[in-house]
């Protein structure tokens, strides 16, 4: 075997391949300015009263979950809602129109009312929370 062999198979055995991951979103953060006016948005549209954390610099409101992605809203240096950028999806539940229902009643705007995807995709809508961030619903019915 010439030293050019030997290179490359060291290299290939240094190059592992990544194994599909079965979730591609670990975590997310809903900024906020206002932070107590977002965190009774978001317990107003899915029913839930939300534990805060403050350090001083950052406030914190933790969407509840046991398992699987888990979330927060918050409120501190560089947290600035935008209607702009990345579309995060949240559940809606079994049927997305009883969150998408309350969020007028809790101080956002719907720009997408319940839409079909498809059969096997489900329904979505958009909507503008409390804070100015544009956001969607995702359900199966």
């Amino acid at each position: 075997m010439g030293v050019s062999s030997i290179k490359k198979t060291k290299k290939a055995a240094l190059v592992k391949k990544a194994a599909p991951l079965k979730n591609y979103v670990s975590w997310f953060e809903i900024p906020a300015i206002h932070f107590e006016q977002a965190v009774a948005f978001y317990n107003h549209i899915y029913d839930i009263k939300m534990k805060t954390a403050n350090n001083g610099e950052f406030q914190m409101a933790f969407f509840p979950a046991n398992k699987g992605v888990g979330g927060a809203i918050v409120s501190g240096p560089s947290c600035v809602p935008s209607q702009a950028g990345s579309l995060l999806y949240l559940n809606g539940g079994a049927d997305l129109n009883l969150v998408l229902g309350r969020v007028d009643a809790a101080g956002g705007r719907i720009v997408m009312p319940k839409t079909l995807i498809d059969e096997k995709s489900g329904f979505f809508a958009i909507f503008i929370d409390s804070e100015g961030n544009k956001l969607a619903l995702h359900s199966n019915k």
